[in-house]
Formats: C-alpha cells, structure tokens, sequence
C-alpha cells in the first residue's frame, strides 16, 4: 500500500499542469484564473501591492496579492467551497502536498485547520462543509512594510 502511494503521489506530481495565475507567478496570468473560475475580478491597488479579487461562480472569492514586481506573492480564499489548489499554488502545490502527507502521517487522526510552514512557503487553511477559508504566501517575496494578517 505505502508503494503505491508513493507511486501515485509521484504520477499526480509530475504530470502537466495548465498554466494560470498561481503562488510566485507573474501578474499577466491572473487573467487565466478568472477565465478558469468563470469569474468576476475586481482590483484594488495599495502603496505596497495590488490585490486581484476573483469572485468564482461558486461563490469562493479567490484573492491575488501582486508585488510592485509583478509577482503573485501571496493568495487567499473564502467561501463555500475550496478553490483548486494545484492552479492557485502552482509550482507551489508539491511541496505543500508533500508536506500535507507528512503531516498527515505523523499524525493520522489529526482533523482541523491545516497550518503548514516550510522554508519558501506558509499555507493555513481550514473551515467547513460551505465555508472555507485560508491563505498562502512566499515569505521572501512578501513586500517589506506588509503585515501578513493582511493577507485574507
């Protein structure tokens, strides 16, 4: 059974993924991610960053934090169901899948909010059944001045 985990894990890994807005990518792709939630965006600018507010057809408001740079520096989600985490954490997604394992198999019983925090990448998130929430972010690439509870 533990093979065949791992074996899955690794095939899910490593097939292509469509490109669109996620974690660490450039601003030109927030586009895709509304043509992909079929949804309504609404941008509001600060002094320090640009905050792409996607509201799904779901109903999930998905929200793009973007850096002076250009960068989706940080994402954050709120609604009655969960937006696809492999097109919002990108290149993200295997690291915070593998740390979810990890954590998952330390502690198998463990049910609650997820609060991940590995080197390059914090993810939290939680709620249920019709209403979730969380947030994701690059800690490196968060603009100096920003106060992450900011991030929602």
């Amino acid at each position: 059974m533990g093979m065949l985990l791992v074996f899955t894990t690794i095939c899910i890994l490593t097939l292509p993924i469509p490109a669109s807005a996620a974690l660490g990518e450039n601003v030109g792709s927030v586009q895709a991610d509304q043509a992909r939630m079929r949804g309504v965006q609404r941008t509001t600018r600060t002094e320090l960053y640009t905050v792409h507010e996607i509201k799904a057809s779901s109903s999930t408001m998905v929200r793009e934090y973007v850096s002076s740079a250009g960068k989706v520096f940080a994402v954050a989600w709120q609604g009655p169901f969960l937006p696809d985490l492999r097109q919002l954490l990108g290149g993200y997604f295997g690291q915070f899948s593998l740390a979810s394992q990890t954590r998952n198999k330390n502690r198998p019983r463990i049910r609650g909010p997820i609060q991940i925090q590995e080197p390059g990448l914090v993810v939290q998130s939680g709620g249920h059944m019709r209403a979730y929430f969380g947030r994701a972010y690059i800690p490196d690439q968060v603009p100096k001045g920003v106060n992450i509870e900011e991030i929602r």
